[in-house]
């Protein structure tokens, strides 16, 4: 299952680090609010190199984080961990969505400008 969540990295927490059955492991966990009418808070995970790259991002910054969503059972218990595998910086590619709808809507007025512009001839549409 993957998903993405928008939204702003109110809080970084302590890095973890430990040794496993498969050698050294790095994680670290931050706080994204989103920004929806009702604001949530998700705690995600980040291991490995997404870990180490955290130190790049601050608190504020806006983001879009996708995620994978597990469970697992231990002791008759289920637990569900919310794990980054990318994070990317908003304003980057709002920008470039709001510049490509800038240029669209100035193609079309162009072409309303062109095609209204008939050189003082009449025609006989039923509108102007």
């Amino acid at each position: 299952m993957s998903n993405q969540i928008k939204g702003t990295i109110i809080k970084l927490l302590q890095v973890q680090r430990g040794t496993g059955k498969n050698g050294e492991w790095i994680k670290q966990e931050f706080i994204v609010e989103t920004s929806e009418q009702y604001p949530k808070k998700v705690c995600i995970t980040a291991w490995g190199n997404h870990a180490a790259n955290l130190d790049s991002y601050s608190i504020g910054e806006k983001v879009t984080v996708s995620i994978n969503l597990e469970s697992r059972e231990y002791n008759e218990k289920w637990y569900t961990e919310i794990k980054m595998w990318k994070m990317e910086r908003d304003g980057g590619s709002e920008s470039q969505e709001s510049t490509k709808q800038e240029n669209f809507n100035q193609d079309i007025q162009s072409d309303v400008t062109t095609f209204s512009s008939n050189n003082g001839e009449t025609d006989d549409l039923p509108f102007n």
